[in-house]
């Protein structure tokens, strides 16, 4: 058996934690680092701080080829791939923020020959960009194309990797791409810019065909068609396919909405206006307030009403609250003079700091006990689970749901004497 290459991941969010954990999962002896102690110390107990099926039981499975410091001198003299996981934040223009990226090249550029694979989400030319004078510093954009709420199994059943380097850099690609020769995907090989372009081109156009679908929803509204139907019917056509047709109030989490405006504020940048892209952008904003336009037809005024919120990640099976359509609401809402309530399963608790004049529910039956409406925000299991037609009912003022999803049983809620409401229904 060929020798595991031993690997550095810098950063130990989302990325970097699945990145380093799966790495080590195929054998590889993983060095993560993050400039945060406690969370260095939690990693080390054994303790994982953030929400990812299936992420903390390979962790443990791997903690012998798992190392987690705060030390990047200890990252630099056990490996050579040196894998760049940061954040990269937009800033108030619209660019990516790339100043944790540059803080990570600083630290590594005196310390030896590596190779800087850029996980991290970042413009086209920004490999370029660090390259220059510094030669001695070899570079790989190797995208990440992961989805929160699935990601180790993202990372282990890929649809392709795409590996992006230079000339100069060509022996370090071969290297990267050797790492992932065992999952049996496709492995795209190219020049860096390109690499760069297919994390954004791909996250804007499902972005796009969300905002499409919405839009269609809207219109659906209008005339009186379903656009579950409508998507069925569409998906089933193999030029368009199923995936990113479900309509809803609106996309949010921490790539879309980052990664949309990047690529919109970079072709800005060279003159272009992405016309498409600005569109996009403002369907979904909007979308997220039709929510309070259906409130208003049922109850008129929303002042002192008590609407309860189910769900404030921005999608089932993570923690992530980053841009999540339940924080648009909740201020809208409050905004209107409604009292707000919110139960999450998993983000309640890191939603605290941002839903600072909203109750915080410890389950959904508190959140709804007395509501005049509820709004499904995200699509958790347990909502479908409620028992709607007894307890719910009863518990609430005023029956009525606006299912953000379309994920509940409109015929069996109407049933049971409900106001539905769905997207697009």
């Amino acid at each position: 058996m060929a020798e595991k290459e031993p690997i550095g991941v810098i950063g130990t969010g989302y990325v970097g934690l699945v990145q380093g954990t799966c790495l080590a999962e195929l054998g590889h002896e993983v060095w993560c680092r993050d400039i945060v102690q406690e969370k260095v110390d939690a990693l080390n107990r054994g303790e994982v701080p953030i929400y990812e099926p299936g992420l903390a039981e390979l962790i443990e499975k791997n903690r012998e080829r798992l190392h987690f410091t705060t030390d990047m001198r200890e990252v630099v003299t056990n490996a050579r791939l040196l894998f760049c996981c940061v954040d990269t934040p937009p800033t108030y223009s619209g660019d990516a923020d790339l100043s944790r990226v540059e803080q990570v090249v600083e630290e590594i550029g005196d310390l030896g020959e590596h190779a800087l694979v850029m996980k991290s989400t970042v413009p086209v030319g920004t490999g370029r960009a660090i390259t220059r004078g510094r030669e001695e510093l070899a570079y790989v954009s190797n995208p990440e194309f992961l989805k929160e709420g699935s990601a180790v199994g993202d990372f282990m059943r890929p649809d392709r990797v795409v590996v992006g380097a230079d000339e100069a850099s060509e022996e370090y690609r071969e290297r990267v791409a050797a790492l992932y020769e065992p999952l049996g995907a496709p492995i795209i090989r190219t020049d860096v810019a390109s690499a760069e372009m297919v994390k954004l081109a791909s996250n804007a156009f499902l972005a796009t065909k969300i905002s499409f679908i919405n839009e269609i929803a809207n219109v659906s509204e209008e005339l009186g068609a379903d656009v579950t139907e409508v998507a069925r019917g569409m998906g089933l056509d193999s030029r368009i396919g199923p995936k990113f047709l479900q309509a809803g109030i609106g996309w949010g989490g921490s790539c879309f909405p980052k990664d949309v405006q990047a690529l919109k504020q970079l072709a800005g940048n060279t003159g272009y206006h992405f016309q498409l892209l600005t569109a996009v952008l403002e369907v979904n904003e909007l979308q997220k307030r039709r929510t309070i336009g259906k409130l208003q037809k049922h109850l008129g005024s929303l002042v002192g009403k008590n609407i309860a919120l189910l769900g404030v990640a921005f999608k089932p099976n993570t923690d992530d609250i980053r841009e999540a359509t339940s924080l648009v609401l909740a201020g809208r809402l409050r905004g209107e003079g409604a009292n707000v309530r919110v139960y999450d399963p998993i983000a309640a608790e890191r939603a605290q700091d941002i839903l600072r004049d909203a109750e915080i529910c410890d389950s959904a039956e508190k959140a709804l006990e007395g509501a005049d409406a509820a709004v499904l925000v995200t699509e958790w299991p347990e909502f479908r689970e409620l028992d709607w037609a007894n307890d719910v009912k009863h518990s609430m003022k005023q029956p009525i749901v606006i299912d953000g999803r379309n994920f509940l049983d409109r015929d069996a809620l109407e049933a049971a004497g409900f106001t539905y409401e769905g997207v697009g229904r």
